[in-house]
């Protein structure tokens, strides 16, 4: 199981260098192009084309094979990362990113959904964590590496390394994973799939995770693509900074994943959930006001620590939704956030411009706090219920 568990956090480790690769490197693209900054962090939401796939991802893996679906989607993920040093116009960058963020549909979700077949849910949390692990040290690496990569090449070199790194997760995981046992194939027809999602959001406790996990995404990730953009409105002009303010939410979630057993133990399921929100709260509203970007990097440990306490605790009930149809019902869970996730940059864009960072902040600061005390109260305990 360990080594399992090792290989599927490169694979995760891999994927998720793309995902925050881009947010430092924001201005240094809008002026390659011609265009303004606001632009340029669409590329943000067109990443969010990892959570509109995975309703089809799901249940294409639980019928052909979660470790086939992966590797797939690292093929296609290594062909993007070489695509982007070449193209020679955004609106060519967005469709690749678009395609990109199709791919990287394929790692976490499934991953998480073969440690499901593998692991009791008493154990999954910790387990969960685990993986949690490749999925923060490739956002870490990848703000970090990426504004450092930019400072000192270009942006395009950013893209270099990633396909690189890829086609070597491509390689491992085909030679690793052979042969580990799945759950059962299901059938993949239309209408069995709209069957099976149409049980799934018959669960109450389905639905809340969707929802919640939605306006997560929507209240928090849509600051990140504008990280480089108000520093350099403060001053602070390089990209390697705002790579290690966007590193240091990584950071945070390093700090859960290793600390998630004793947390569970101290205060509870619930309470680590309510202490979740409060954090990613206030380190929003600290993030608001603009101080220097130490302040700023302290914050966004804060908020990465707060976040994967809240998020990983929905994730541990999304996997006993349906167990039968695991990958299905976890994909719908990521295609809700990322969905969140995708609209929020347009949205904190168009409120940052005509209201201001410290009230766009603000009122996600207090979505979020809510957030953490309402899940809360209305999830209930993790039980089989299809």
């Amino acid at each position: 199981m360990t080594r399992t568990l090792n290989i599927l956090s490169f694979l995760i480790f891999s994927s998720a260098l793309t995902v925050r690769a881009v947010d430092p490197v924001v201005p240094q693209i809008a002026t390659d192009f011609g265009i303004t900054p606001t632009t340029a962090a669409s590329l943000a939401a067109a990443f969010a084309a990892y959570g509109l796939t995975l309703p089809v991802l799901g249940p294409v893996a639980d019928a052909v094979g979660k470790v086939k679906v992966m590797l797939a989607c690292l093929v296609i993920l290594t062909i993007t990362s070489f695509m982007s040093v070449v193209a020679s116009e955004f609106w060519v960058l967005l469709v690749i990113r678009i395609v990109a963020g199709a791919a990287c549909g394929g790692s976490f979700p499934i991953a998480m959904a073969i440690v499901s077949d593998l692991v009791p849910v008493a154990q999954r949390q910790v387990v969960i964590g685990r993986l949690l692990i490749g999925t923060i040290s490739g956002n870490l690496l990848g703000a970090a590496l990426s504004g450092i990569i930019a400072d000192f090449v270009h942006w395009r070199g950013v893209f270099v390394v990633l396909g690189c790194v890829t086609a070597a997760a491509l390689a491992l995981g085909a030679w690793g994973l052979r042969g580990l046992p799945e759950a059962p194939r299901q059938t993949l027809h239309v209408l069995a799939v709209i069957s099976r999602y149409r049980d799934i959001f018959r669960i109450r406790t389905a639905r809340i995770c969707y929802m919640t996990v939605a306006l997560e995404g929507f209240f928090l990730f849509g600051v990140f693509p504008y990280v480089a953009v108000l520093l350099l409105a403060g001053g602070e002009p390089r990209a390697s900074i705002a790579g290690v303010v966007v590193a240091a939410f990584a950071v945070g979630g390093m700090m859960y994943s290793f600390s998630v057993g004793r947390l569970l133990r101290w205060f509870g399921q619930k309470k680590v959930m309510m202490v979740g929100g409060a954090f990613t709260s206030i380190a929003l509203a600290i993030v608001g006001f603009g101080p220097p970007w130490p302040v700023q990097a302290a914050a966004f440990a804060l908020m990465g620590l707060g976040f994967y306490m809240l998020h990983a605790s929905i994730q541990v009930y999304v996997t006993e939704l349906a167990p039968a149809t695991r990958s299905s019902a976890v994909a719908f869970h990521t295609f809700s956030f990322f969905v969140g996730g995708g609209l929020s940059p347009l949205v904190y864009g168009a409120s940052i411009a005509n209201l201001g960072p410290p009230l766009t902040l603000g009122v996600a600061a207090i979505a979020m706090l809510a957030i953490g005390i309402v899940s809360a109260q209305l999830l209930v305990k993790p039980k089989t219920q299809l």
